[in-house]
């Protein structure tokens, strides 16, 4: 069934396994410490009812969206595991969808936190 899915065999060599596996384990500390960071700000969506805290300590020093950027370097690992056609779409929509998660979400954060949010932004990249 795999060969349907178009492979790329010149990506299925050991260095990119052991760089994904590598990449995948990494990424998934990197959201662990992050969700663990944000506490009780943490939410899934967005969430107009309750003011939450604005964090930018730890890893949201680094990044406006670390949780956003593991999940992508986490979907890019299962790409190089799994190269093909299947995969890379799946690698690219995912992109794609945070981008725009990502952009509603700091609208929202600029009226929840105005000026606070804007200063942050101006000094911490959206993804790293």
């Amino acid at each position: 069934m795999y060969q349907y899915l178009v492979p790329i065999s010149y990506l299925m060599k050991d260095v990119f396994l052991i760089i994904a596996l590598i990449l995948i384990h990494l990424s998934l500390l990197w959201i662990s410490v992050a969700q663990y960071q944000m506490s009780n700000s943490w939410r899934v969506g967005i969430d107009e009812n309750n003011k939450t805290e604005l964090i930018t300590k730890g890893l949201f020093s680094y990044s406006r969206n670390p949780i956003f950027l593991g999940m992508i370097i986490s979907v890019a690992g299962i790409f190089f595991i799994l190269p093909n056609t299947l995969t890379f779409f799946l690698m690219l929509t995912t992109y794609i969808v945070i981008q725009i998660q990502i952009r509603l979400e700091e609208e929202f954060l600029e009226k929840q936190h105005g000026e606070q949010y804007l200063i942050y932004k101006k000094t911490t990249k959206r993804l790293l």
